[in-house]
């Protein structure tokens, strides 16, 4: 049958009326961005506008229509992928605390971190702090492998191998489970890596965020981020490309110089939308505020005892948010700052959501407590440990507060069964008093320098707030028995949490009784 030509009206309009599907590979994730951004304003299918465009259309147009018009949208079409390595665990959870942020990071169930090493910040001539400094952490790091092989002896011990599995399966599944013990010891300084995958968006925002920090590790790390943005980006193809393009010379050296444009040409990821990335004067001007203001309210308040969970109570929204706003710079538990905050006048209370609002900038997104509104909130204290893999959850709206020894430290039953509690106790309240050392000096960043030495034992407040799906999955989730115990424990105060003040709700939560027995060889 003779094929139809293309300028046929029939086929014209079936083609017309016909949708197309496509993926898309190899175009710069700004030109990409241009492309689809384009289809507001042209007729154009993307084909035929990448086929037009290059990096100085695609400056010329984010110049005209983000950075003027305020049209940020057009940055979440341009996702860009990083990794970042030989960073602390601490700067870690502050780099990953994008609501929109997805990545991952080494695991401390399956790997050994024994030779990791750890951050060491400036102490500016100060030998002594220096010294300390390094002397705890290199203690931890040795208790860390002496607890990793303790702990795995001793569930090797009371956990037979089934016949059908595998030795290096059976010791690979009693290795992880002791990690998940001796990851206690690790300190905050324990160096990770991590690779993320964000949109232009995204990492705008992060990396002011990370500009305005008062770590100056985390300061360095937004600096090199928007310089890995706008340098030339790694090229997985580069050896292919180089030995094809070796062969290309030499069959054809008249073509040499235009095959290498194309197979080597140097790609930069985001050379546009981060430039103007700067520390946000709204965050570090609404700190310093609020950061005086719960100092002055609750400074002298002794810190009371708190459950592992707590669901709070429905409250004014004016309420809501002061409390919320205090409760980032603060080490008291949400229930203590609100009552705080209950007992002052209405004009107080509305000057202290002033300092949250004042700073705001034109384009300025407001600060995370005023996602407030939520019928769900848990005040959550845990391990640091098991606070990481909470923090995953970002479908859930979470302030945090700073890292602290003050709440004490967790002691997985597991090591005390082995007979090692007393060297696990002495550990840390050896190092809990050198940080305490370390805080006291009179130096700018004496405080933050100091929480780079504080175990994942040790516990860390954090307000997680969300809608009745999310503290569904979340329960259903984390309280698996093939989960780390730590946040097990959370998932299961939260459903039970819920269920007491809703019983009627309780039968659609399908989760795990953390009371149950649980068989260490499943994963």
């Amino acid at each position: 049958m003779a094929t139809k030509p293309v300028s046929d009206p029939a086929q014209t309009s079936a083609a017309q009326s016909s949708t197309q599907v496509y993926a898309v590979h190899g175009a710069d994730p700004e030109v990409l961005a241009y492309g689809m951004a384009k289809y507001s304003r042209s007729a154009l299918s993307l084909r035929e506008s990448l086929a037009e465009l290059n990096e100085q259309k695609a400056e010329k147009f984010l110049n005209t229509f983000y950075f003027q018009y305020g049209h940020r949208s057009i940055a979440d079409l341009a996702h860009l992928a990083f990794a970042i390595e030989r960073l602390s665990i601490l700067a870690a959870t502050i780099l990953v605390d994008e609501p929109r942020w997805d990545g991952q990071e080494r695991s401390t169930r399956y790997q050994d971190f024994k030779k990791s090493g750890y951050y060491v910040p400036d102490f500016a001539g100060d030998a002594e702090a220096d010294a300390l400094y390094r002397q705890t952490a290199d203690i931890l790091f040795a208790e860390y492998q002496h607890f990793s092989d303790a702990m795995f002896e001793y569930l090797r011990g009371r956990t037979p191998k089934p016949e059908e599995m595998k030795q290096d399966a059976y010791e690979r599944t009693l290795r992880a489970r002791a990690f998940d013990l001796s990851r206690y010891l690790l300190p905050m300084a324990t160096n990770t890596s991590l690779g993320q995958i964000v949109s232009a968006r995204t990492l705008e925002n992060q990396v002011s965020r990370l500009l305005s920090s008062p770590y100056a590790e985390v300061r360095r790390l937004g600096e090199l981020l928007k310089q890995a943005a706008r340098e030339g980006a790694y090229n997985v193809n580069q050896p292919v490309a180089q030995s094809l393009l070796d062969e290309i010379r030499q069959q054809a050296p008249q073509l040499a110089a235009r095959a290498e444009q194309v197979l080597l040409r140097e790609v930069h990821v985001s050379p546009t939308l981060v430039k103007y990335a700067e520390p946000i004067r709204y965050e570090l001007d609404t700190r310093r505020e609020l950061s005086g203001a719960a100092a002055e309210l609750l400074g002298r308040l002794p810190i009371d005892p708190a459950p592992l969970v707590d669901l709070l109570e429905d409250e004014p929204l004016e309420v809501e948010l002061a409390t919320t706003l205090l409760y980032q710079y603060d080490h008291h538990s949400y229930r203590q700052i609100r009552h705080v905050v209950e007992g002052l006048s209405e004009k107080r209370r509305s000057e202290i959501i002033g300092l949250g609002m004042q700073y705001r900038g034109r384009f300025d997104e407001v600060s995370r407590p005023f996602n407030s509104g939520l019928g769900f909130r848990f005040d959550i204290l845990m391990d640091i440990g098991g606070f990481r893999d909470m923090h995953r959850h970002r479908r859930c709206v979470q302030i945090m507060q700073d890292y602290t020894p003050r709440h004490g430290y967790d002691m997985p039953q597991e090591i005390e069964r082995a007979g090692l509690t007393s060297r696990y106790a002495q550990l840390m309240d050896r190092t809990w008093e050198a940080v305490a050392q370390l805080a006291g000096r009179e130096a700018p960043e004496a405080d933050e320098q100091s929480q780079y030495l504080i175990p994942l034992a040790f516990r860390k407040r954090t307000l997680f707030k969300m809608d009745f799906a999310e503290a569904l999955y979340i329960s259903e989730l984390r309280s698996g028995p093939a989960g780390h115990f730590s946040y097990r424990n959370v998932a299961y105060a939260m459903y039970e949490a819920v269920a007491r003040r809703y019983p009627h709700l309780a039968q659609y939560f399908r989760v795990t009784d953390v009371n149950e027995p649980v068989d260490l060889l499943k994963r």
